[in-house]
């Protein structure tokens, strides 16, 4: 299992790095077969502090926990303690489909490219993925597990790109683009 800690606007001492080292690394316990943990601190403001852990399975499963308080060691043991709630509701979905044996390619590696000042009107971040097959309820779910309103993905059933979005009245709609 891979940690990555990053820093963005923020020091990150040794007695710091070690300590999520040491919290982190207890995440295998209840989900084994982790590839990648990434923890991202940022300072917000001087009295705001923003920690964003980002957990990447073997088979592919990306699971996203963030936490804000007025003290880093604080946001740190609540995104560590709010991500162990995101595995055990993970889990508890995939027992419930009965599928936690399937295996599954990786659904999003996301790799920042650029990010600028913010501007009305102007792109301000690009990403670059990879995207695999997989059925539209789990876009769904990995939608929902990430915390995002959309999910890009490869329709298992046709084989085309596609685009599962969350509706205001709270149901989803499916994006189907013809090239």
């Amino acid at each position: 299992m891979d940690i990555l800690i990053n820093g963005h606007d923020i020091d990150i001492p040794p007695r710091l790095q070690s300590y999520i080292e040491r919290k982190v690394e207890r995440l295998d316990r209840f989900m084994p077969n982790i590839a990648e943990i990434r923890v991202d601190l940022a300072q917000e403001t001087p009295s705001r502090q923003v920690a964003q852990i980002t957990l990447r399975h073997v088979r592919g499963t990306i699971l996203r926990a963030e936490e804000r308080t007025d003290d880093i060691f604080a946001a740190v043991d609540a995104v560590v303690d709010k991500m162990y709630r995101q595995i055990e509701r993970y889990k508890g979905k995939r027992r419930r489909r009965g599928d936690m044996q399937e295996d599954y390619s990786m659904y999003e590696t996301a790799v920042e490219l650029e990010e600028e000042e913010l501007e009305t009107g102007r792109l301000i971040r690009r990403k670059q993925f990879s995207i695999e097959p997989m059925h539209e309820e789990e876009a769904i779910e990995q939608m929902e597990l990430l915390g995002h309103d959309f999910f890009v993905f490869v329709n298992a059933a046709t084989g085309n790109v596609n685009v599962v979005y969350r509706r205001r009245d709270g149901n989803y709609g499916l994006l189907e683009p013809e090239f």
